[in-house]
């Protein structure tokens, strides 16, 4: 490998590498947002308690439930949710109160799960990210080592190059998709307190 190569592939070891391994309150947090591991009820709803009976109603109602997913999915625009909302509303009747709360019991257990599972995954990433860090140091190292015997195993050179350039591309892809995965908690939650003050008003 040319020492050019060499130079810039030791600084971006250099730079990316501590981002990632050095500690983190939240241990294997690869996020630079703060990590909230969950939404209270409380931060996101003002409406009635969300209390057992609330939740009995969402098991018991298959309908409901199904709403509850359809208006939680992402895929489905927080506009046409909150169209949805309104109709629902309308066709309850005098249950409104009850089957609106027990609406958002739904979205709320199917939201918060779901964030559970973004903030989950990401850490298990940040822990791969950060052994991968670990795995660069130590071949960067031996990089160094090869380099600097005399006489140069150029085979053992050239072995050692490839390898620290291939994990150098992947330790880089993988930081790179990081800025819009570290994201998604806080659209998440985004998306449940616009539903949350679409149901709300939908009781009033």
């Amino acid at each position: 490998m040319k020492p050019i190569i060499i130079v810039a592939a030791s600084a971006l070891l250099g730079l990316a590498a501590p981002s990632v391994a050095q500690p983190r309150p939240s241990g294997d947090w690869p996020c630079r947002q703060v990590k909230v591991p969950s939404v209270a009820v409380a931060g996101v709803w003002t409406g009635p308690a969300i209390d057992d009976a609330a939740k009995q109603r969402l098991r018991e109602d298959l309908a409901l439930g199904e709403l509850a997913a359809r208006i939680s999915a992402r895929r489905t625009p927080v506009e046409e949710a909150q169209k949805v909302v309104e109709t629902f509303a309308a066709a309850a009747g005098d249950k409104r109160k009850e089957r609106l709360t027990a609406l958002f019991a739904g979205v709320y257990e199917r939201l918060e799960a779901e964030r559970r599972e973004v903030i989950d995954g990401l850490e298990r990433y940040g822990a791969k990210q950060r052994q991968l860090a670990e795995k660069l140091r130590d071949e960067s190292e031996a990089l160094r080592a090869e380099q600097d015997k005399t006489p140069q195993d150029a085979q053992k050179v050239s072995r050692a190059s490839e390898s620290l350039q291939w994990d150098l591309r992947v330790f880089d892809e993988r930081r790179n998709a990081l800025a819009y995965v570290c994201e998604t908690p806080a659209l998440i939650e985004q998306r449940l307190g616009a539903l949350a003050r679409a149901i709300e008003a939908a009781i009033d």
